[in-house]
């Protein structure tokens, strides 16, 4: 019975996965992927769907409820109010137990490690582009849209993707790829005086609230943000216990930081909360402060088997500096413009670090003041040691450097005894937050620590000496790690340009202007001159002279006109060579397609070239996310340093350095 319910189970799923539609998912995404990071996001874009509908809800009913002069409705309307705030907090609430969810971003390794804060993604709604794009491209760029259907297939099944991109490496690649890709299309189809009715909606990765608006900037940011957030998530995901995994959660973290920073300095008045400057800011502090955290405890396995008095110093000096990173963190994150945004747990976890690494820090003194090779320092060890107690309150105990035995077991018994009181507090602050205290592994964490400190303490008692009453000084902060942020590499995700067949962007793009194309048909005699013109530049080739009287005049070819087909072949990205030849080819008849450009003349040098043309041909079509070249004409020169236009019998004469050869086409 079991095989015949074993067949049938899989002759379904076959007979399923053919009824599926072939769809292909681009690398980087897997919309059906059911981790449980995937069921988390699914159920933080549910609440964010239900926190819309319950705002939309609200502000109809503020709006009636400003509208009305009926009392009894406003009575009603205030009563349905009350009932839609109450279910909004509830909402609210929830998301917020979702973003304090850590542990479900933890490494699977059994070994218990503190905690890191990983962040959510952002959710967005799906846009249709065909129709703004293809009523653009008919418009603007006045060819036949239906060319271009498959590239705009291609970018709305991009965006589609990065809806539910993957929590690894290949996740990020297809972020990278869809913002350069933004790139193009922003040029493209986003002209600076108008807008095509497009509208970029996002969720707050935190509140959940929904932000619109019709600019690209906003989309890159949100994409910026989850890559950001992807980061944190791979970070947090690390296995800690080994060396490896410890360095490439620094790694991470670094990039989360630097990602953060970018979005921070290149993207300004964003109307979600978790893109304001005060958010991104605590963002940045925050990635830095669990880099160095992975950098301590990295030092600490390295030096477990084998732990000197200077190792043991350094590790205070690093905790103690850890602490203050925590310390600033705590400060920014309980700023009234950052605190009623983040969840609780994120504050109370931050708090229970600074804590707890002050502790630590108390505690690697100890270790290395009742070291059994203590007494016999040197010189660098006694220095370091007297940094450490540098500022002595008059209520501490004033022992700077133990000057025999008996005040080295004081110092350390009293850096024991913060280090339990520290200890103490931590697992406090962490009884007191609904949201940690189910948090296991950090339950673990704090009472390992908290143990071997007691242990360690009640070994160096002394019940007779009172003397460690006293509190002991504040570990001086140091650090020998200098992080350096590390910025996107959009150069690394190299696209090409979908939309490439439009022509040269620097050209062709949204923000430029020309004149409708126009169809040229010039007939010549066989015994008569050439068609009169002559061209220059590359990719487009623009008319640089036009001869009077010639079949060029009469047919209406005008100088700085761009040449964008000839014949049936187009030649927008065709090289100056290329069109003379196929000009030479043309015999006696020639049909030219034609645009006039609008905005300037492209014959004339713009104020930054300071009289000279630029040489630099816009013909790659890939980005790098960086800005593209601003012009795309180019002498074309011969070894001789003349430029050879077979247009026409007779030469000009020469006008200092760059002039035209017109010869006769044979």
């Amino acid at each position: 019975m079991n095989k015949i319910c074993t067949f049938m189970k899989s002759d379904y799923d076959k007979q399923k996965m053919l009824l599926l539609p072939d769809i292909s998912i681009p690398q980087g995404s897997d919309p059906r992927v059911a981790t449980c990071r995937g069921k988390l996001q699914n159920r933080r874009s549910k609440l964010n769907q239900e926190i819309n509908k319950e705002l939309r809800l609200r502000a109809g009913a503020e709006n009636l409820f400003k509208a009305t002069t009926n009392r009894k409705l406003k009575e009603t309307v205030a009563l349905e109010l009350s009932f839609v705030n109450s279910n909004l907090q509830l909402l609210k609430e929830q998301l917020a137990e979702l973003n304090s969810s850590v542990e479900l971003y933890q490494s699977d390794s059994t070994d218990a490690v503190m905690p890191m804060i990983p962040l959510g993604l952002k959710e967005t709604k799906e846009i249709d582009f065909r129709d703004p794009f293809k009523d653009f491209i008919l418009e603007h760029y006045s060819e036949d849209a239906s060319q271009y259907e498959d590239a705009i297939a291609d970018f709305m099944d991009t965006r589609q993707a990065i809806r539910t991109p993957l929590r690894d490496l290949s996740g990020i690649s297809l972020l990278f790829r869809y913002y350069n890709q933004l790139y193009f299309v922003e040029r493209r189809f986003f002209p600076p005086d108008r807008s095509l009715g497009i509208y970029f909606e996002w969720f707050d990765s935190l509140t959940g609230v929904p932000s619109c608006q019709r600019t690209v900037a906003f989309e890159k940011a949100c994409v910026l943000f989850n890559m950001g957030a992807i980061y944190t998530q791979i970070g947090a995901k690390q296995d800690r216990s080994t060396a490896k995994g410890l360095d490439a959660a620094v790694d991470s973290f670094l990039r989360a930081a630097g990602t953060f920073r970018y979005i921070h300095e290149n993207f300004t008045n964003a109307p979600s909360m978790d893109l304001r400057p005060e958010m991104l800011e605590m963002l940045v502090q925050l990635m830095l402060a669990q880099a160095r955290e992975c950098l301590l405890e990295k030092l600490d396995l390295q030096s477990k088997d084998n732990r000197s008095i200077d190792i043991c110093l350094d590790l205070a000096q690093e905790a103690a500096h850890l602490a203050d990173c925590y310390r600033q963190v705590h400060e920014i994150i309980s700023t009234e413009a950052v605190h009623d945004y983040v969840p609780y747990s994120w504050i109370s976890l931050v708090q229970v670090k600074k804590e707890y690494y002050t502790g630590m820090a108390h505690f690697y003194v100890a270790s290395g003041v009742l070291h059994k090779e203590a007494s016999q320092m040197s010189a660098t060890t006694k220095d370091t040691l007297q940094f450490l107690h540098a500022e002595i309150a008059s209520t501490q105990l004033d022992i700077r450097l133990p000057k025999d035995d008996a005040e080295r077991r004081l110092l350390g018994r009293a850096h024991l005894r913060e280090s339990l009181v520290l200890h103490e507090e931590c697992q406090r602050q962490h009884r007191m937050c609904r949201e940690l205290r189910g948090k296991q592994a950090l339950a673990a964490v704090l009472r390992t620590a908290h143990k071997t400190a007691l242990q360690a303490y009640a070994d160096n008692e002394n019940e007779d000496d009172f003397s460690d009453v006293l509190d002991p000084a504040q570990v001086q902060a140091a650090t020998k790690f200098q992080l350096a942020l590390t910025p996107p590499d959009f150069a690394q995700y190299r696209v090409n340009d979908l939309f490439r067949a439009l022509g040269p962007i620097a050209i062709f793009s949204a923000k430029r202007h020309w004149t409708a194309p126009r169809l040229v048909q010039l007939h010549r005699g066989r015994t008569s001159d050439g068609f009169g013109f002559s061209v220059r530049g590359d990719a487009p080739v623009i008319v640089a002279i036009v001869e009077a009287n010639s079949l060029a005049e009469f047919g209406g070819v005008k100088e700085g006109d761009f040449i964008v087909a000839i014949s049936d072949k187009d030649v927008k990205w065709s090289s100056h060579d290329e069109v003379v030849t196929l000009i030479k080819n043309a015999g006696d008849s020639l049909s030219l397609k034609l645009v006039t450009p609008m905005d300037r003349n492209y014959l004339k040098p713009t104020k930054s070239s300071k009289g000279s043309i630029s040489t630099h041909s816009s013909s790659s079509g890939v980005s790098s996310g960086m800005s593209s070249p601003s012009g795309s004409m180019a002498q074309h020169k011969n070894r001789k340093g003349l430029n050879w236009i077979p247009f026409k019998r007779h030469s000009s004469s020469r006008e200092g350095k760059d002039f035209f050869e017109n010869v006769i086409l044979r």
